[in-house]
């Protein structure tokens, strides 16, 4: 198998023994690892070398002379009851002081907030105090009863990312890194010369792997060096007295602390956006870019390629917001952790390629003694490869420490199964995407910005709360279907594109997801009837299109066939028609199938006995089918993902749609395999998405089938 699209990491006094996996996972660049440099007879074996480089830490003998440029972020306190009519807040309880400390040198009358969080009201300045040496905040004229809170500024005195990896790996006395905010601008000047000397004094480097930077998504750990909060979309630490002011000069408005902790959200993906909080994305995103532009620019001149990871210090680089593409990078690399992320990171516009960073990372916490890291190697490969097939990464490689990964033989060999199967799948492809049958829209109010991002918490990890949402996107990205995410307000402008089958919103209630207060808007509703009525497909899944309005909560019950009680209508009686016992979505999920609809939705009941319930338990519908004039509509309770679910939502679609009649070509009897077309290769393989050896029957054109036994793992190519 030809070598190529691999990068392989490599550390210190690590030279033999990098050449030797290296050459067996078929690695054409080499990667030094965090905390890590790469030797000079590394440097020589022949290979692309990407150096990593963080724009904002690893200069501690400037910052720690100047700790009032570190970057700052607005906390909040723990909830303090007064008791009286004085009370006090230890505002830095719960947090780890080595990770923050408090800005004692801003005006905290003038950028802290406290609030009466049982009326809402901010206290008035004049009836506080800030005690720094005590660090509490003490009121007077307090409401005995009611909760107080403080939103402070907190200086970020040693780097998340590394702290995270310190812990991680039981770094004991490693030198701390103090991270630094370029708002400052003598920190920018430092900043800017630093890069510019490195690239003279680096000429080896062929690829600068900027990780990333300026801003660090919200990583907070508490006392206990736990994580405490973490929120891969949080611009909770990307302000500072002078950010602040500059935005009421750019924005015309002053910015509260509380735009950024928003009771205790911290404004999480969930939340609906408020004007200020999209504001000030856009007003982080214009620095951000203004200065990525300034390197990149610097990384060309010097005859090198800039790479941007996505994550860490990502804030303001966001690859699907506007103006993204004209910040000239030539890649964008991310951790790979399942099919959804890997499409986050593959969709990419503007840039020549991206790169995916498999799992495991080389730690510790995974590559010790008596474990088997290439079992979850291989659950990695096989959660991004369905969506590989749809849409290709150019390169792949592993991040952490080779030398951990070479004391496991097993996963040596397991890399270069995995490693030479990627490669061929571009060879057998040309690189070119799997057809797609359905043009699928998610509607939400991110729209396009969070393509691929939706019902993230932290990066890969769906908890129990959203696994019922999450594992759509993870069914989609792997599904043979093309997929495009839209906002309300694009909705509201442009209506729906004439290309779209089916229109999913999904999302438990008065979230971003599901939209709030948007659906007052009374056009949206009249647009998405309209187009269903004329022949449409709108999917419901949760809480979709709704709002607390009289009578009815679902505002498109009307298309789903479905409601939710809220305890209103209870003198109003429902009946449930007879759950049909043969329906196309269900029709070949087979006996052992078990459908998991994940977190119930409670009380939801057909509007109508005309609606077709294909699943209702315990008194409410987990699935149900309804015509709405030429168009249909289909109601899920949630859909975390599985190999079942996945196939019921695909047949859920092409009902939607309509077009049942062509769901059987290019489909498999096995949910569990899954089939992927090359229309401009004429070529097609099947792959099976388990551990377990599995046999499947694919439909094939003019009617022919062809059945493939299929080892765990495996793939199996067959021309057209």
């Amino acid at each position: 198998m030809a070598a190529g699209r691999f990068t392989i990491p490599s550390e210190e006094n690590f030279v033999a023994e990098t050449a030797r996996i290296g050459k067996l996972w078929g690695a054409d660049a080499i990667r030094n690892a965090d905390g890590t440099q790469l030797d000079e007879d590394v440097l020589a074996l022949g290979k692309k070398i990407y150096s990593a480089y963080f724009p904002t830490r690893g200069h501690n003998e400037f910052i720690s002379k100047r700790m009032n440029q570190t970057p700052q972020i607005y906390l909040l306190s723990q909830r303090v009851l007064a008791e009286k009519d004085t009370v006090s807040i230890p505002f830095m309880q719960c947090f780890y002081e080595e990770q923050l400390q408090a800005n004692q040198d801003a005006n905290p009358k003038r950028y802290w907030e406290v609030i009466d969080r049982t009326t809402g009201e901010v206290v008035d300045p004049a009836n506080w105090e800030a005690d720094f040496t005590l660090q509490v905040v003490k009121i007077s004229e307090a409401i005995p009863m009611h909760e107080y809170t403080v939103t402070f500024l907190a200086y970020i005195i040693w780097d998340p990312v590394q702290m995270y990896n310190h812990l991680t790996n039981d770094w004991g006395d490693k030198e701390h890194e103090i991270p630094f905010d370029i708002r400052n601008p003598e920190t920018q000047k430092f900043v800017m010369d630093t890069f510019r000397q490195w690239l003279k004094d680096n000429p080896q480097t062929d690829v600068v792997r900027f990780t990333t930077f300026f801003y660090q998504f919200t990583l907070v750990f508490d006392q206990k060096h736990r994580e405490k909060i973490v929120d891969w979309f949080g611009y909770a630490a990307t302000v500072s007295p002078e950010a602040l002011q500059e935005f009421e000069r750019v924005n015309g408005y002053r910015i509260r602390p509380e735009d950024f902790v928003n009771g205790g959200t911290y404004n999480s993906t969930f939340c609906i956006p408020t004007k200020p909080q999209r504001d000030w994305i856009d007003f982080v995103s214009d620095f951000v870019h203004e200065n990525i532009k300034t390197m990149v620019d610097e990384t060309h001149k010097s005859g090198k390629e800039a790479m941007m990871f996505l994550g860490d210090q990502w804030l303001g680089t966001e690859p699907y917001l506007t103006g993204f593409e004209k910040l000239s990078l030539d890649a964008v690399v991310g951790s790979i952790g399942d099919g959804t992320t890997t499409r986050m990171i593959s969709d990419i516009p503007g840039v020549k390629y991206t790169e995916g960073r498999f799992l495991p990372y080389f730690f510790p916490d995974t590559f010790y003694e008596g474990n088997d890291p290439s079992i979850e190697a291989l659950d990695n490969w096989r959660k991004a490869r369905r969506a590989i097939l749809r849409s290709p990464i150019a390169r792949m490689g592993y991040g952490g420490y080779l030398s951990l990964a070479a004391k496991f033989p097993k996963f040596v060999d397991t890399v270069s199964a995995i490693a030479n199967e990627f490669r061929d799948i571009h060879q057998q492809t040309n690189s070119e995407p799997a057809q797609g049958f359905l043009n699928i829209a998610i509607v939400n109010c991110w729209g396009k910005m969070r393509s691929w991002q939706a019902f993230t918490v932290a990066h890969a990890l769906p908890n129990k709360y959203n696994h019922s949402y999450y594992g759509i996107l993870e069914a989609l990205s792997g599904m043979r279907v093309n997929v495009r995410f839209i906002s309300f307000e694009d909705l509201l402008e442009h209506g729906i594109a004439a290309d779209v089958d089916v229109l999913i919103n999904a999302g438990p209630y008065n979230t971003a997801f599901t939209g709030g207060d948007i659906w007052d808007d009374s056009r949206l509703v009249s647009i998405i009837r309209s187009w269903v009525r004329s022949g449409g497909a709108f999917v419901g899944v949760g809480q979709p299109a709704s709002s607390e309005r009289p009578g009815r909560f679902f505002q498109l019950a009307d298309i789903l066939g479905v409601d939710q009680e809220r305890f209103h209508t209870l003198s109003v009686d429902k009946y449930f028609p007879p759950v049909t016992t043969s329906h196309f979505i269900t029709a070949d999920l087979g006996e052992e199938a078990v459908i998991d609809f994940g977190e119930p939705v409670p009380n939801t009941y057909p509007i109508s006995e005309d609606t077709v319930l294909i699943r209702a338990e315990d008194g409410q519908v987990q699935l149900a089918a309804n015509d709405f004039g030429k168009g249909r509509g289909v109601y899920i309770s949630g859909l975390p993902y599985s190999a079942a679910n996945a196939r019921l939502l695909e047949r859920i679609l092409f009902f939607a749609a309509n077009k049942e009649n062509q769901y059987a070509l290019w489909s498999s009897s096995n949910p569990n395999c899954e089939i992927a077309e090359f229309v401009a290769a004429q070529r097609y393989c099947v792959i099976n998405n388990t551990e377990n050896p599995q046999s499947t029957v694919v439909n094939l054109p003019g009617g022919r089938q062809e059945e493939f036994n299929l080892p765990g793992s495996g793939i199996a190519w067959r021309n057209i």
